[in-house]
């Protein structure tokens, strides 16, 4: 296969973020957004890496995602990476819910299409705009393999007792509900990263993976394969994140509703958009806790502890499913760079091996790192996640199996 060349886009309702690798070295060769598209105020950011030139920016309108992905190819077409250059292999879509259908990357085609419009309804904020995504590129180049790559995908090999709620299998069935875990992408990388900085290999190795963003989950990867999530059917549920509340008791809906008088519409955006972090102390950003935490404000000082119990409980539950663990990895935004919350969320956890070197945890970096002392029974690791090489990599290894 002579075309070694992956376009990742991840298609928002109003954004669309891009990368261009060369998947015979990984390396990336261009990278962008576009944001606030269908508004006046639209903008393109694009930065050609292959070329080591600054960023370029363009302001919109962009109407659609049609003008917007014409705006990117032109961009790519500057930097001589043009759509039509005869050196890219595929386009690789990610796509929030693949339901039980979509357990590996799959080409795109009506059928596939179909079945990502029928998920709309557990997806109703994602799927709509992944299908928009897909379809542009679609129209651009319909000669190009279209490889939709689902974040639930890594997820599907969840036993049925992790994945079932307890509530009746007919009612589960018919409306779909079940868990199925989102962030899969970045849990498969980081799970790999893991095992190699360990020296071995996935098939080896028991981690629990800490995806701590502004959405925030955990899995517990058990040789290479997902045993549990934290997610759900929805985001919402897991662990406690920038605006969403992760666990609550189910009856906390009931309660609103018949005694607060809230509708089904207010209360789906007080658990999803005025919870989490911000609902406990109106920022959900980690630097910005801390730094109220260090001044000695208590509300800051409970979203903290509030966000740290239930990481930990995590931890504890996800250790007794695997019944031996290897490395706990922390990646994305907080868990990359937030040094005080990887610290407090093994603090106490001595007797199941788990500590941080105070050292370690303080170094900065790009780069997978130990923060476990040396000669820990588990590791503790930093692993910079990397969702569009992931996304790139299953796209190119799908195209080159099928061609």
């Amino acid at each position: 296969m002579s075309a070694t060349r992956v376009l990742v886009l991840n298609s928002g309702s109003s954004s669309v973020k891009y990368q261009l690798l060369d998947m015979r070295d990984s390396s990336r060769l261009a990278s962008g957004l576009v944001e606030r598209i269908g508004e006046r105020t639209s903008r393109l950011k694009h930065t050609p890496l292959a070329a080591g030139g600054g960023s370029r920016e363009r302001s919109g309108p962009f109407a659609d995602h049609d003008a917007a992905l014409k705006a990117v190819a032109q961009e790519l077409a500057g930097d001589g990476l043009g759509l039509d250059s005869p050196e890219l292999a595929a386009i690789g879509h990610r796509v929030v819910h693949g339901g039980r259908h979509f357990t590996r990357p799959t080409v795109v085609d009506d059928a596939v299409l179909a079945e990502i419009e029928r998920l709309i309804p557990v997806a109703p904020l994602h799927n709509p705009a992944n299908l928009t995504g897909i379809r542009t590129a679609m129209a651009l180049r319909p000669d190009l393999p279209q490889v939709a790559v689902f974040d639930t995908a890594f997820h599907t090999t969840m036993p049925e007792s992790a994945a079932r709620y307890a509530i009746d299998v007919e009612t589960a069935d018919a409306h779909r509900v079940r868990r199925y875990g989102f962030h899969g992408t970045s849990h498969a990388y980081v799970s790999r990263a893991t095992a190699k900085l360990l020296g071995r290999s996935p098939e080896e190795v028991n981690v629990i993976v800490l995806h701590l963003g502004n959405g925030a989950s955990a899995s517990a990867v058990e040789r290479g394969r997902c045993v549990d999530t934290s997610m759900g059917l929805t985001p919402l549920e897991g662990l406690v994140m920038g605006t969403r509340s992760g666990d609550v008791d189910p009856a906390v809906i009931f309660h609103l509703a018949r005694v607060g008088g809230m509708s089904i519409d207010e209360i789906d955006a007080l658990l999803n958009k005025k919870s989490g972090l911000v609902g406990l102390c109106g920022d959900n950003d980690m630097r910005e806790i801390r730094r109220r935490v260090d001044e000695g404000d208590e509300r800051a000082k409970l979203a903290f502890d509030v966000y740290i119990h239930r990481l930990k409980k995590y931890i504890g539950a996800y250790y007794a499913v695997l019944g031996h663990v290897d490395a706990v990895a922390f990646t994305a935004g907080v868990g990359e760079n937030a040094a005080p919350v990887r610290k407090a969320a093994v603090a106490g956890l001595d007797s199941l091996g788990l500590a941080v070197d105070e050292e370690l945890n303080a170094v900065r970096g790009d780069d997978p790192r130990l923060i476990s002392p040396a000669g820990a029974r588990v590791a503790v690791a930093v692993v910079p996640t990397d969702e569009e090489l992931e996304i790139a990599t299953q796209t190119y290894a799908l195209v080159k199996k099928t061609n």
